[in-house]
């Protein structure tokens, strides 16, 4: 089933995909850098085919009232793939990923903020969170704060959420709350065909797998559809704390990700 020469084959042409763009989008960050981030998306785009996935949204990213608060479930880092090439945002992860070799040095220069997840650490990295709210970047947060097998949603944390408190400023520059979009990710085809429960940890990734290994059985199998659902954006205001907030993002997000595996159209 999985063939390690297409997997060869396709991390190969990554690397060249890679590698061909980065010299010009380190010199747009030079030049231009508030284009930097759509270029960073055709990237992503460009991955996506390399790797043979199809990405099939529903709903719509909120992208033009400021920044925005994108909370997916997370199975494993080709989630971050798929929502590179939908978003126009930067991705919030823990800090150790900024030492992964090569992902670490890609997550670096497409300006990821970096977190110490510590408990510890809290109130220095939700500052650093919200400064770059308060710049106008929208982020990626996975709340979940793990990855998990893909067939369900671990409950989000909601001490992530505490950056969602008080006022950012909107795109025409005024003070408004921050708004959280929810979004439910699913890995549901394989080659056109339903995706059985036991071929989802093939792209999740989670507990002591290896990169190496996992590489191999992600890009060794035939063509992938990921479904992506974004559901309707919400502040921290209409539910009065970060944990009821909190909550029903996780409802939403687990009922679309139970949806789009059941192959159940969004309602």
């Amino acid at each position: 089933m999985v063939s390690p020469v297409v997997a060869i084959l396709r991390f190969l042409a990554f690397t060249g995909w890679t590698l061909l763009l980065l010299l010009p989008y380190l010199l747009l960050r030079l030049v231009a850098p508030s284009h930097s981030i759509g270029y960073t998306r055709f990237y992503w785009r460009g991955v996506t085919r390399i790797i043979g996935y199809t990405v099939v949204a529903s709903g719509a990213p909120l992208e033009s009232e400021g920044p925005v608060l994108f909370l997916p479930n997370h199975a494993s880092y080709l989630d971050i793939i798929v929502l590179g090439s939908l978003l126009r945002a930067y991705f919030v992860a823990k800090a150790e990923v900024a030492g992964w070799p090569g992902l670490g040095f890609l997550a670096r220069i497409s300006r990821t903020v970096f977190v110490d997840r510590r408990p510890g650490a809290t109130a220095r990295e939700r500052n650093h969170v919200r400064e770059r709210l308060q710049a106008g970047d929208s982020l990626i947060l996975f709340a979940e704060g793990t990855s998990n097998d893909g067939n369900r949603v671990l409950p989000f944390k909601s001490a992530l959420l505490s950056v969602a408190e008080g006022d950012v400023a909107g795109s025409d520059g005024e003070p408004r709350p921050l708004v959280v979009q929810p979004i439910s990710i699913a890995y549901t085809r394989l080659d056109g065909l339903p995706m059985s429960r036991a071929l989802r940890p093939f792209f999740a990734w989670y507990g002591d797998m290896t990169l190496a290994n996992h590489l191999v059985g992600a890009l060794g199998l035939g063509r992938i559809t990921v479904e992506v659902e974004f559901h309707r954006p919400v502040t921290l205001a209409e539910f009065g704390t970060r944990k009821g907030l909190a909550n029903h993002c996780h409802e939403v997000v687990a009922n679309g990700v139970t949806r789009l595996l059941a192959g159940r159209a969004a309602v």
